[in-house]
């Protein structure tokens, strides 16, 4: 993302996987907001799963009472701050490959193939754990599918993701969204707005 002014800049890091509706729902609000105050986002792709079992956590997706007040939840919030927003009726699905290809396709693709992915899941209703949509993302991105299930097969890219979320686990994440500025942590897209005082302040 582009500096205002380089003396200015601070960075942010972002913890997600695009499985979580409040991380679409806060990616949504940096794009609002891209270019403003000099900060930069750091991209860190974790496994959701991988997180909450290291945490010995119960995701709310497997609580029929958390589940329904998630769904309703992210709704206000998208329409309150004018975000497309549709709950997918494949919620939840395993995203495993699709952070592996965030991890191991070209940096100039990542943006896009970022927005195509959440719009594709929380906007659109698709299923993006079938191998047919993906195949159509990747066309969408023009990148090389051949190349994209080969990288995702890496032990190497396998490795990396493994160790984002370790790590992202050893600095107290519990969940996403997830931003860490000045070594603070701060959790959920309602929190957004806390990390960017933090960072210019």
């Amino acid at each position: 993302m582009q500096k205002v002014l380089a003396y200015m800049s601070k960075i942010i890091d972002f913890y997600f996987d695009f499985i979580s509706p409040y991380s679409y729902i806060a990616y949504k609000k940096i794009k609002s907001m891209q270019n403003k105050n000099g900060v930069d986002f750091n991209y860190k792709p974790i496994l959701l799963g991988g997180l909450h079992k290291l945490g010995n956590i119960t995701a709310p997706a497997f609580n029929e009472r958390k589940m329904k007040n998630m769904k309703n939840d992210c709704e206000i919030i998208a329409n309150k701050n004018n975000i497309s927003f549709k709950w997918n009726e494949k919620f939840p699905i395993n995203t495993l490959y699709l952070m592996r290809g965030f991890i191991s396709i070209d940096a100039n693709k990542k943006s896009e193939y970022f927005d195509i992915c959440f719009d594709a899941y929380w906007k659109n209703n698709i299923d993006i754990s079938i191998e047919a949509n993906v195949n159509e993302i990747l066309d969408n991105c023009k990148i090389d599918k051949k190349k994209f299930f080969e990288n995702i097969s890496n032990q190497k890219v396998k490795d990396e993701l493994k160790s984002l979320t370790d790590k992202a686990f050893q600095n107290d994440v519990f969940g996403a969204p997830t931003f860490i500025v000045n070594n603070k942590l701060f959790w959920g897209q309602d929190r957004l707005e806390y990390a960017l005082e933090e960072c210019v302040s």
